[in-house]
């Protein structure tokens, strides 16, 4: 009995690069299959992670049924999972590779139709997001991003602060005031005689 719990039926080498060639896949499949994926799961995605998770089962166990090849690669599955999100916290540049990055999906109470049909997002899925942040108008939303692990962050347009936009333009506004008055101070300064510029 306890031969059959604890002996291993395939070799501990193959046990770790079975788990590891699976792992690898899952993360990259996840990665391909976007942010929605992983902010909200319809009836048809869990019925494909039931499926999944049953498809890869044998290619992770092999033949092997006994306790000791579940804690390899169980163990296997939870070390490589840490070391990743080591690495990823290390180097940006494989983060944003694995993980993606940020998407925007409304700016100042603009949607981006580009962008909502790149990460595959209806105007009901967006609405619903927005209505469990406590926004029920498009117009009232600041910025909505939606994040690469599917979260949605959204900030709300203030009506005691001017939006984003309104923001630029003020400061654009005011930079070419101060712009003008500097060419007239110039001017101004040119025009005194020799010395009488000086205190």
């Amino acid at each position: 009995m306890w031969h059959s719990i604890f002996s291993l039926d395939v070799s501990v080498w193959e046990k770790l690069l079975r788990t590891f060639f699976l792992y690898l896949f899952l993360v990259v499949a996840l990665r391909l299959a976007g942010k929605r994926e992983m902010a909200q799961l319809t009836t048809m995605d869990f019925v494909v992670l039931l499926l999944v998770s049953n498809a890869v089962q044998n290619g992770l166990i092999g033949n092997d049924n006994s306790v000791t090849g579940a804690v390899i690669g169980a163990g296997a599955l939870f070390a490589m999972n840490a070391g990743l999100v080591i690495v990823l916290f290390r180097h940006r540049r494989l983060r944003t590779l694995f993980g993606g990055s940020a998407s925007v999906l409304v700016r100042d109470g603009e949607v981006d139709a580009r962008e909502m049909k790149r990460e595959h997002l209806t105007h009901n899925d967006l609405m619903i997001e927005l209505q469990s942040a406590g926004i029920t108008d498009i117009k009232d939303v600041a910025l909505a991003k939606l994040e690469p692990n599917g979260q949605l962050l959204v900030s709300r347009i203030d009506a005691d602060y001017p939006s984003t936009r309104e923001l630029f333009e003020t400061m654009r506004a005011n930079h070419a005031e101060l712009q003008r008055e500097l060419v007239e101070i110039r001017a101004q300064l040119g025009q005194l005689p020799p010395g009488e510029d000086r205190l």
